[in-house]
Protein backbone atom coordinates (compact mmCIF):
# COMPACT_ATOMS: atom_id res chain seq x y z
CA UNK A 1 0.00 0.00 0.00
CA UNK A 2 1.22 3.05 -1.32
CA UNK A 3 0.16 5.74 1.56
CA UNK A 4 1.61 3.22 4.20
CA UNK A 5 5.39 3.16 2.58
CA UNK A 6 5.13 7.25 2.37
CA UNK A 7 4.22 7.27 5.81
CA UNK A 8 6.96 4.73 6.38
CA UNK A 9 9.23 6.66 4.78
CA UNK A 10 8.47 10.05 6.22
CA UNK A 11 8.57 8.96 9.95
CA UNK A 12 12.24 7.92 9.26
CA UNK A 13 13.12 11.27 7.21
CA UNK A 14 14.30 13.58 9.88
CA UNK A 15 15.45 13.27 13.22
CA UNK A 16 12.85 14.31 15.80
CA UNK A 17 13.83 17.54 17.15
CA UNK A 18 14.06 16.98 21.34
CA UNK A 19 11.71 20.53 22.13
CA UNK A 20 8.95 19.18 19.65
CA UNK A 21 8.70 15.44 21.21
CA UNK A 22 5.48 15.04 23.00
CA UNK A 23 3.89 12.29 24.11
CA UNK A 24 3.18 12.05 28.10
CA UNK A 25 0.59 14.66 27.80
CA UNK A 26 2.05 16.06 31.03
CA UNK A 27 2.60 19.63 29.74
CA UNK A 28 -1.05 21.81 29.62
CA UNK A 29 -3.11 22.19 26.90
CA UNK A 30 -2.90 25.96 25.37
CA UNK A 31 -6.18 27.17 24.40
CA UNK A 32 -4.75 27.84 20.71
CA UNK A 33 -3.53 23.98 20.31
CA UNK A 34 -7.21 23.31 21.45
CA UNK A 35 -8.77 25.56 18.90
CA UNK A 36 -6.06 23.96 15.97
CA UNK A 37 -7.57 20.11 17.03
CA UNK A 38 -11.00 20.96 17.30
CA UNK A 39 -10.87 22.85 13.93
CA UNK A 40 -8.81 20.46 12.58
CA UNK A 41 -11.20 17.53 12.95
CA UNK A 42 -13.97 19.22 12.20
CA UNK A 43 -13.18 20.34 8.65
CA UNK A 44 -11.76 17.36 7.54
CA UNK A 45 -15.07 14.93 8.17
CA UNK A 46 -16.86 17.96 6.91
CA UNK A 47 -15.46 16.97 3.85
CA UNK A 48 -17.50 13.55 3.80
CA UNK A 49 -20.74 15.02 3.93
CA UNK A 50 -20.49 18.50 1.94
CA UNK A 51 -21.89 16.17 -1.75
CA UNK A 52 -24.95 15.22 -0.04
CA UNK A 53 -27.08 18.46 -0.37
CA UNK A 54 -25.02 18.84 -3.88
CA UNK A 55 -26.20 16.14 -5.43
CA UNK A 56 -29.30 17.22 -7.11
CA UNK A 57 -27.39 20.16 -8.83
CA UNK A 58 -24.14 17.85 -9.46
CA UNK A 59 -26.17 15.50 -10.79
CA UNK A 60 -27.60 18.36 -13.68
CA UNK A 61 -24.12 19.96 -14.19
CA UNK A 62 -22.58 16.56 -14.75
CA UNK A 63 -25.32 14.87 -16.97
CA UNK A 64 -25.52 11.85 -14.88
CA UNK A 65 -28.27 9.78 -13.55
CA UNK A 66 -29.79 10.11 -10.04
CA UNK A 67 -28.22 6.21 -9.37
CA UNK A 68 -24.78 7.36 -10.50
CA UNK A 69 -24.48 10.56 -8.35
CA UNK A 70 -26.11 8.44 -5.45
CA UNK A 71 -23.05 6.94 -5.66
CA UNK A 72 -20.88 9.66 -4.25
CA UNK A 73 -22.31 9.97 -0.72
CA UNK A 74 -21.91 6.14 -0.86
CA UNK A 75 -18.46 5.45 -2.22
CA UNK A 76 -17.33 8.84 0.43
CA UNK A 77 -18.58 6.51 3.31
CA UNK A 78 -17.53 3.46 2.16
CA UNK A 79 -13.90 5.20 1.86
CA UNK A 80 -14.27 6.59 5.55
CA UNK A 81 -15.13 3.09 6.72
CA UNK A 82 -12.09 1.76 5.51
CA UNK A 83 -9.72 4.19 6.51
CA UNK A 84 -10.37 3.90 9.88
CA UNK A 85 -10.09 0.21 9.71
CA UNK A 86 -6.79 0.44 7.87
CA UNK A 87 -5.27 3.82 8.12
CA UNK A 88 -6.27 4.71 11.88
CA UNK A 89 -3.83 2.31 13.34
CA UNK A 90 -0.54 3.50 11.82
CA UNK A 91 -1.65 6.27 14.41
CA UNK A 92 0.42 3.98 16.77
CA UNK A 93 3.03 2.79 15.07
CA UNK A 94 4.21 5.91 12.92
CA UNK A 95 4.74 9.95 14.29
CA UNK A 96 1.14 11.07 14.31
CA UNK A 97 2.20 14.31 13.31
CA UNK A 98 3.49 12.96 9.81
CA UNK A 99 0.46 11.25 9.32
CA UNK A 100 -2.28 14.23 10.08
CA UNK A 101 0.29 16.62 7.72
CA UNK A 102 0.15 13.74 4.82
CA UNK A 103 -3.57 13.30 5.05
CA UNK A 104 -4.40 17.13 4.88
CA UNK A 105 -2.19 17.45 1.69
CA UNK A 106 -3.97 14.68 0.11
CA UNK A 107 -7.52 15.44 1.39
CA UNK A 108 -6.78 18.53 -0.08
CA UNK A 109 -5.71 17.19 -3.71
CA UNK A 110 -8.86 15.00 -3.94
CA UNK A 111 -11.31 17.90 -2.52
CA UNK A 112 -9.74 19.99 -5.08
CA UNK A 113 -10.28 17.01 -8.12
CA UNK A 114 -13.71 16.82 -7.12
CA UNK A 115 -14.46 20.39 -8.08
CA UNK A 116 -12.66 20.00 -11.37
CA UNK A 117 -14.73 16.54 -12.32
CA UNK A 118 -16.05 16.59 -15.92
CA UNK A 119 -17.52 13.98 -15.58
CA UNK A 120 -19.20 11.51 -13.37
CA UNK A 121 -16.65 8.91 -13.31
CA UNK A 122 -13.88 10.77 -12.14
CA UNK A 123 -16.03 12.02 -9.12
CA UNK A 124 -16.88 8.56 -7.74
CA UNK A 125 -13.37 8.05 -7.67
CA UNK A 126 -12.34 10.95 -6.27
CA UNK A 127 -15.25 10.44 -3.18
CA UNK A 128 -13.67 7.53 -2.29
CA UNK A 129 -10.29 8.98 -1.95
CA UNK A 130 -11.71 12.14 0.05
CA UNK A 131 -13.56 9.22 2.61
CA UNK A 132 -10.49 7.74 2.71
CA UNK A 133 -8.50 10.65 3.61
CA UNK A 134 -11.01 12.12 5.73
CA UNK A 135 -10.21 9.99 8.74
CA UNK A 136 -7.94 12.77 9.51
CA UNK A 137 -10.29 13.92 11.90
CA UNK A 138 -9.75 10.17 13.64
CA UNK A 139 -6.13 10.75 14.01
CA UNK A 140 -6.47 14.15 15.80
CA UNK A 141 -8.70 12.67 18.49
CA UNK A 142 -6.19 9.96 19.63
CA UNK A 143 -3.36 13.30 19.53
CA UNK A 144 -5.34 15.27 21.36
CA UNK A 145 -6.00 12.77 24.26
CA UNK A 146 -2.23 12.39 24.23
CA UNK A 147 -1.25 15.78 24.27
CA UNK A 148 -3.64 16.46 27.02
CA UNK A 149 -2.66 16.15 30.76
CA UNK A 150 -4.48 12.87 32.47
CA UNK A 151 -6.76 14.99 34.87
CA UNK A 152 -7.83 16.69 32.25
CA UNK A 153 -8.02 14.77 28.97
CA UNK A 154 -12.01 14.19 28.72
CA UNK A 155 -12.45 18.02 29.54
CA UNK A 156 -9.85 18.13 25.71
CA UNK A 157 -11.39 15.00 23.96
CA UNK A 158 -14.50 17.11 24.68
CA UNK A 159 -13.62 19.79 23.16
CA UNK A 160 -11.95 18.18 20.21
CA UNK A 161 -15.01 16.17 19.66
CA UNK A 162 -17.36 19.58 19.46
CA UNK A 163 -15.59 20.64 16.83
CA UNK A 164 -16.14 17.17 15.08
CA UNK A 165 -19.38 17.40 15.70
CA UNK A 166 -20.18 20.31 14.70
CA UNK A 167 -18.10 19.75 11.37
CA UNK A 168 -20.70 16.56 10.73
CA UNK A 169 -23.83 19.08 11.39
CA UNK A 170 -22.83 21.73 10.17
CA UNK A 171 -21.45 20.71 6.66
CA UNK A 172 -24.82 20.30 4.97
CA UNK A 173 -26.02 23.44 6.00
CA UNK A 174 -23.06 25.20 4.64
CA UNK A 175 -22.91 23.66 1.46
CA UNK A 176 -26.68 24.10 0.47
CA UNK A 177 -25.71 27.66 0.72
CA UNK A 178 -22.71 27.61 -0.73
CA UNK A 179 -23.70 25.52 -3.84
CA UNK A 180 -26.75 27.71 -4.10
CA UNK A 181 -25.30 31.07 -4.78
CA UNK A 182 -21.80 29.72 -6.33
CA UNK A 183 -22.04 26.64 -7.30
CA UNK A 184 -21.12 22.98 -6.61
CA UNK A 185 -17.55 23.06 -7.37
CA UNK A 186 -16.56 26.33 -5.36
CA UNK A 187 -17.65 24.01 -2.51
CA UNK A 188 -15.45 21.88 -3.29
CA UNK A 189 -12.91 24.28 -3.79
CA UNK A 190 -13.84 26.50 -0.41
CA UNK A 191 -13.07 22.69 1.07
CA UNK A 192 -10.09 22.35 -0.27
CA UNK A 193 -8.44 25.70 0.68
CA UNK A 194 -10.03 25.14 4.71
CA UNK A 195 -8.33 21.29 4.76
CA UNK A 196 -5.20 22.72 3.18
CA UNK A 197 -5.10 25.75 6.19
CA UNK A 198 -5.69 23.29 8.31
CA UNK A 199 -2.40 21.33 7.22
CA UNK A 200 -0.06 24.20 7.55
CA UNK A 201 -1.66 25.07 10.87
CA UNK A 202 -0.72 21.46 12.13
CA UNK A 203 2.56 22.02 10.18
CA UNK A 204 3.33 24.88 12.69
CA UNK A 205 1.52 24.24 15.89
CA UNK A 206 1.46 20.53 16.38
CA UNK A 207 4.75 18.90 18.11
CA UNK A 208 5.80 15.45 16.94
CA UNK A 209 4.76 12.57 18.52
CA UNK A 210 6.54 9.29 19.23
CA UNK A 211 5.97 6.07 17.76
CA UNK A 212 4.35 3.99 20.36
CA UNK A 213 4.22 0.48 18.94
CA UNK A 214 6.84 -1.26 16.55
CA UNK A 215 4.58 -3.90 15.31
CA UNK A 216 4.27 -4.57 11.36
CA UNK A 217 1.15 -3.58 9.67
CA UNK A 218 0.02 -6.58 9.21
CA UNK A 219 0.27 -7.15 13.16
CA UNK A 220 -1.42 -4.01 13.88
CA UNK A 221 -4.37 -4.79 11.69
CA UNK A 222 -4.14 -8.24 13.95
CA UNK A 223 -4.01 -6.95 16.87
CA UNK A 224 -7.49 -4.91 16.94
CA UNK A 225 -9.20 -8.32 17.13
CA UNK A 226 -6.60 -8.99 20.23
CA UNK A 227 -7.90 -5.60 21.64
CA UNK A 228 -11.48 -6.72 21.46
CA UNK A 229 -10.76 -9.48 22.93
CA UNK A 230 -8.53 -8.71 25.35
CA UNK A 231 -10.58 -5.48 26.90
CA UNK A 232 -14.09 -6.00 27.89
CA UNK A 233 -14.15 -2.38 28.82
CA UNK A 234 -13.61 -1.61 24.89
CA UNK A 235 -16.44 -4.06 23.71
CA UNK A 236 -19.21 -2.38 26.21
CA UNK A 237 -18.23 0.95 25.11
CA UNK A 238 -18.56 -0.16 21.34
CA UNK A 239 -21.75 -2.05 21.85
CA UNK A 240 -23.39 0.56 23.95
CA UNK A 241 -22.03 3.32 20.96
CA UNK A 242 -23.52 1.38 18.17
CA UNK A 243 -26.79 0.78 19.69
CA UNK A 244 -27.25 4.86 20.69
CA UNK A 245 -25.99 5.19 17.19
CA UNK A 246 -28.66 2.99 15.29
CA UNK A 247 -31.24 5.49 16.84
CA UNK A 248 -29.41 8.31 15.49
CA UNK A 249 -28.66 7.58 12.63
CA UNK A 250 -32.72 5.87 11.99
CA UNK A 251 -33.56 9.73 12.84
CA UNK A 252 -31.36 11.66 10.97
CA UNK A 253 -32.46 9.21 7.63
CA UNK A 254 -35.76 9.32 7.73
CA UNK A 255 -36.42 12.89 9.27
CA UNK A 256 -36.71 14.56 5.53
CA UNK A 257 -38.93 11.76 4.17
CA UNK A 258 -41.19 12.31 7.26
CA UNK A 259 -41.01 16.36 6.86
CA UNK A 260 -41.97 15.93 3.29
CA UNK A 261 -45.59 14.11 3.42
CA UNK A 262 -48.81 15.08 5.70
CA UNK A 263 -49.28 17.22 7.25
CA UNK A 264 -45.71 19.27 6.71
CA UNK A 265 -45.31 19.41 3.27
CA UNK A 266 -41.50 21.02 3.78
CA UNK A 267 -38.85 21.11 1.77
CA UNK A 268 -35.11 19.94 1.92
CA UNK A 269 -34.44 22.65 3.74
CA UNK A 270 -36.57 22.96 6.73
CA UNK A 271 -34.82 19.16 6.99
CA UNK A 272 -31.75 20.31 6.82
CA UNK A 273 -32.34 23.05 9.51
CA UNK A 274 -32.96 20.54 11.92
CA UNK A 275 -29.52 20.14 11.63
CA UNK A 276 -28.84 23.31 13.90
CA UNK A 277 -30.80 21.57 16.18
CA UNK A 278 -27.89 19.06 16.66
CA UNK A 279 -25.59 21.61 16.47
CA UNK A 280 -26.60 22.61 19.89
CA UNK A 281 -26.76 19.18 21.45
CA UNK A 282 -23.11 19.09 20.01
CA UNK A 283 -22.18 22.20 22.13
CA UNK A 284 -22.92 20.03 25.06
CA UNK A 285 -19.86 17.90 24.24
CA UNK A 286 -17.16 19.66 26.55
CA UNK A 287 -19.39 19.61 29.47
CA UNK A 288 -19.54 15.97 29.43
CA UNK A 289 -15.35 15.71 29.14
CA UNK A 290 -15.58 18.10 31.91
CA UNK A 291 -18.33 15.69 33.71
CA UNK A 292 -16.04 12.72 32.82
CA UNK A 293 -13.32 14.23 34.47
CA UNK A 294 -15.23 15.31 37.77
CA UNK A 295 -17.40 12.11 38.13
CA UNK A 296 -16.07 9.46 35.90
CA UNK A 297 -17.07 8.63 32.48
CA UNK A 298 -19.41 5.79 33.39
CA UNK A 299 -22.05 8.03 35.35
CA UNK A 300 -21.46 10.11 32.00
CA UNK A 301 -22.33 7.37 29.25
CA UNK A 302 -25.78 6.38 31.53
CA UNK A 303 -26.95 9.97 31.74
CA UNK A 304 -26.03 10.08 28.07
CA UNK A 305 -28.41 6.54 27.26
CA UNK A 306 -31.00 7.92 29.66
CA UNK A 307 -31.22 11.41 28.13
CA UNK A 308 -31.52 9.59 24.68
CA UNK A 309 -33.77 7.52 25.44
CA UNK A 310 -36.02 9.88 26.97
CA UNK A 311 -35.72 12.17 23.90
CA UNK A 312 -36.75 9.46 21.63
CA UNK A 313 -39.25 8.37 23.48
CA UNK A 314 -40.60 11.88 23.72
CA UNK A 315 -41.38 12.24 20.10
CA UNK A 316 -43.85 9.34 20.46
CA UNK A 317 -46.45 12.20 21.39
CA UNK A 318 -45.79 13.86 17.80
CA UNK A 319 -49.01 12.26 16.18
CA UNK A 320 -51.40 13.76 18.72
CA UNK A 321 -50.17 17.33 18.49
CA UNK A 322 -50.83 20.11 16.33
CA UNK A 323 -48.55 20.52 13.32
CA UNK A 324 -46.42 23.55 14.64
CA UNK A 325 -46.09 21.50 18.04
CA UNK A 326 -44.95 18.39 16.60
CA UNK A 327 -42.28 20.47 14.74
CA UNK A 328 -40.93 22.12 18.23
CA UNK A 329 -41.30 19.00 19.94
CA UNK A 330 -38.75 17.38 16.93
CA UNK A 331 -36.65 19.85 17.56
CA UNK A 332 -36.56 19.71 21.15
CA UNK A 333 -35.91 15.75 20.94
CA UNK A 334 -33.19 16.26 18.60
CA UNK A 335 -31.09 18.61 21.26
CA UNK A 336 -31.58 16.02 23.55
CA UNK A 337 -30.93 12.49 22.57
CA UNK A 338 -28.30 14.29 20.12
CA UNK A 339 -26.60 15.75 23.22
CA UNK A 340 -27.05 12.13 24.76
CA UNK A 341 -25.37 10.24 21.75
CA UNK A 342 -22.36 12.76 22.36
CA UNK A 343 -22.28 12.47 26.23
CA UNK A 344 -21.59 8.97 25.53
CA UNK A 345 -19.04 9.10 22.48
CA UNK A 346 -17.24 11.57 24.63
CA UNK A 347 -17.59 9.32 27.86
CA UNK A 348 -16.42 6.12 25.63
CA UNK A 349 -13.41 7.96 24.77
CA UNK A 350 -12.13 8.27 27.49
CA UNK A 351 -12.55 5.55 28.71
CA UNK A 352 -10.81 3.67 25.96
CA UNK A 353 -8.29 6.26 25.53
CA UNK A 354 -7.34 5.20 28.96
CA UNK A 355 -7.25 1.42 28.77
CA UNK A 356 -3.82 1.37 26.40
CA UNK A 357 -1.60 4.33 25.64
CA UNK A 358 0.27 2.72 23.28
CA UNK A 359 -2.75 1.76 21.79
CA UNK A 360 -4.84 4.61 21.36
CA UNK A 361 -5.20 4.85 17.41
CA UNK A 362 -6.23 1.58 17.28
CA UNK A 363 -8.90 1.64 20.32
CA UNK A 364 -10.51 4.36 18.66
CA UNK A 365 -10.76 2.84 15.41
CA UNK A 366 -12.75 -0.27 17.16
CA UNK A 367 -14.79 2.05 18.69
CA UNK A 368 -16.06 4.08 15.37
CA UNK A 369 -16.13 1.06 13.21
CA UNK A 370 -19.01 -0.22 15.48
CA UNK A 371 -20.80 3.54 15.52
CA UNK A 372 -20.46 3.53 12.31
CA UNK A 373 -22.05 -0.24 11.90
CA UNK A 374 -24.54 1.13 14.10
CA UNK A 375 -25.50 4.20 11.78
CA UNK A 376 -25.44 2.02 9.03
CA UNK A 377 -28.18 -0.31 10.61
CA UNK A 378 -29.90 2.59 11.78
CA UNK A 379 -30.16 4.25 8.31
CA UNK A 380 -31.24 0.83 6.38
CA UNK A 381 -33.60 -0.33 9.36
CA UNK A 382 -35.05 3.39 9.84
CA UNK A 383 -36.08 3.48 6.54
CA UNK A 384 -37.44 0.16 6.23
CA UNK A 385 -39.52 0.69 9.18
CA UNK A 386 -40.92 3.96 7.91
CA UNK A 387 -42.18 2.51 4.82
CA UNK A 388 -43.79 -0.21 6.76
CA UNK A 389 -45.04 0.98 10.06
CA UNK A 390 -44.93 4.91 9.58
CA UNK A 391 -42.63 7.64 11.94
CA UNK A 392 -44.37 6.21 15.18
CA UNK A 393 -42.38 2.96 14.44
CA UNK A 394 -38.93 4.51 13.77
CA UNK A 395 -39.53 6.29 17.21
CA UNK A 396 -39.72 2.97 18.76
CA UNK A 397 -36.91 1.63 17.05
CA UNK A 398 -34.57 4.37 18.39
CA UNK A 399 -36.25 4.47 21.55
CA UNK A 400 -35.27 0.40 21.88
CA UNK A 401 -32.22 1.12 20.68
CA UNK A 402 -30.82 3.72 23.45
CA UNK A 403 -32.75 1.41 26.20
CA UNK A 404 -30.47 -1.01 25.10
CA UNK A 405 -27.36 0.91 25.58
CA UNK A 406 -28.24 2.41 28.90
CA UNK A 407 -28.80 -1.29 30.13
CA UNK A 408 -25.21 -2.71 28.81
CA UNK A 409 -23.86 1.14 30.81
CA UNK A 410 -25.80 -0.08 33.95
CA UNK A 411 -24.70 -3.84 33.94
CA UNK A 412 -22.25 -4.24 36.03
CA UNK A 413 -18.81 -4.71 34.56
CA UNK A 414 -17.67 -7.23 36.79
CA UNK A 415 -20.05 -9.77 35.97
CA UNK A 416 -20.71 -8.55 32.43
CA UNK A 417 -21.12 -11.54 29.95
CA UNK A 418 -18.65 -8.86 27.81
CA UNK A 419 -16.24 -8.42 30.48
CA UNK A 420 -13.39 -10.48 30.38
CA UNK A 421 -11.66 -11.13 33.72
Amino acid sequence: MSFIRTVHATAGSSPLPTAASHDSGSEPMSSGLRLLLASGAGLSVASIYYSQPMLGVMGASLGASDTAVGLVPTLTQLGYALGILLLTPLGDRFDRRRIILLKAALLSVALLLGGLAPDIGLLLGVSFAVGLTATLAQDIVPAAATLAPEHERGKVVGTVMTGLLLGILLSRVISGVVAEHFGWRAMYGLAAASVALVGVAAWRGLPRFHPSSTLSYGALLGSLASLWRRYGALRRAALAQGLVSVGFSAFWSTLAVMLHGAPFHLGSAAAGAFGLAGAAGALGAPVAGRLSDRFGPEVVTRLGAGLAALSFAAMLAVPWLEPNARLWLIGASAIGFDLGAQMMLVAHQTMVFGIDPAARSRLNAVLFVCMFIGMAVGSAGGSLVLARWGWAAVTLLATASALAALLVRLFPGGRSPLQVR
